[in-house]
């Protein structure tokens, strides 16, 4: 596989898992172009590897990780797509309210265990690849995952965000 061909096919993929990391689609962008630029510098490293969309998540993971750019994020937006299969009537600004509030809590977690939480929680990643993925051990990656829960639960009860668990 050539470096277009890997790029054409898993760009779209790429780039909604930078909004994940990110919760920013601007950031996200710059995410996926650092990355990228990195996976075109290294293409034969990658193209070696055992499973280069893993490969280059995972760069992608560390340089989300290593910016240091301070609070680079002051506002975030989640606009998913709507679930059509629930027929319940929706307070839409409440949901809208709901969803801003979330990523604004979600904003301030530690880039580790905001991976972390993307990484289980995203692509459904167990506790050991979790860990490989982030460079560290496995019980690193369970106490990253369990601090993140702690904060948004704290977060959410103490914003009467009684649902978010």
């Amino acid at each position: 596989m050539t470096y277009e061909e890997f790029v054409n096919s898993r760009l779209g993929a790429l780039a909604r898992y930078a909004v994940m990391l990110t919760g920013d689609q601007h950031t996200a962008q710059d995410l996926v172009q650092e990355t990228m630029v990195r996976v075109q510098l290294n293409w034969r490293r990658v193209a070696r590897a055992d499973a280069p969309e893993r490969y280059v998540k995972r760069m992608m993971i560390n340089q989300y990780v290593d910016w240091r750019r301070g609070s680079w994020l002051r506002r975030v937006f989640l606009r998913p797509d709507a679930d059509e299969a629930v027929a319940v009537p929706v307070d839409h600004a409440q949901r809208s309210a709901d969803r801003d509030l979330i990523w604004s809590v979600l904003a301030t977690l530690p880039r580790q265990q905001r991976a972390a939480l993307v990484l289980r929680y995203y692509e459904d990643l167990p506790d050991a690849e979790i860990a490989e993925m982030l460079g560290c051990s496995v019980g690193a990656a369970r106490g990253y995952i369990s601090k993140a829960l702690t904060r948004l639960r704290a977060s959410a009860e103490q914003l009467s965000l009684g649902g978010v668990r």
